[in-house]
């Protein structure tokens, strides 16, 4: 039996056991809605957990399979991402008083880590919407 049978089982069955969950809390009382509601995240758990391992299953698969050198200058290329972004981050320009007066945790190396996060988005934002558009302009033009 091939793997894509066997997930395919795996989700049908893991959908129904959410589906009859989910129709116990709809019906149950408070008390019974409580404790399924627990039952559900343990199914979320392991969906996730199923997905997490088959992902780094097939990315480990890939990457021995394929072409290891356009794999490792694409993650290079992310890593340059990161490190730029994280240089543009100041961390420094925010007023942190009324975070702190409230009690958080915030500091300028928390600022900085957030700055570089939007910063790294921001950039394969552009990165994506020009490579899109770059095909989609190919495209036009060759035919």
């Amino acid at each position: 039996m091939g793997l894509h049978k066997v997930l395919k089982i795996v989700a049908f069955a893991l959908a129904i056991i959410g589906a009859i969950f989910a129709l116990m809390i709809m019906t149950g009382d408070d008390e019974t809605a409580l404790s399924m509601s627990g039952n559900m995240l343990y199914i979320a758990y392991t969906v996730l957990g199923i997905v997490l391992f088959l992902v780094l299953l097939f990315v480990i698969k890939g990457l021995f399979s394929g072409n290891i050198k356009k794999t490792i200058m694409t993650v290079g290329a992310f890593a340059l991402v990161l490190v730029i972004s994280y240089s543009l981050s100041s961390g420094s320009d925010l007023n942190l008083t009324p975070f702190t007066d409230k009690g958080l945790d915030v500091n300028e190396a928390t600022s900085k880590n957030v700055g570089a996060g939007l910063n790294a988005f921001y950039i394969l934002a552009v990165i994506a919407i020009g490579s899109m558009l770059v095909g989609g302009a190919k495209k036009l033009f060759n035919k």
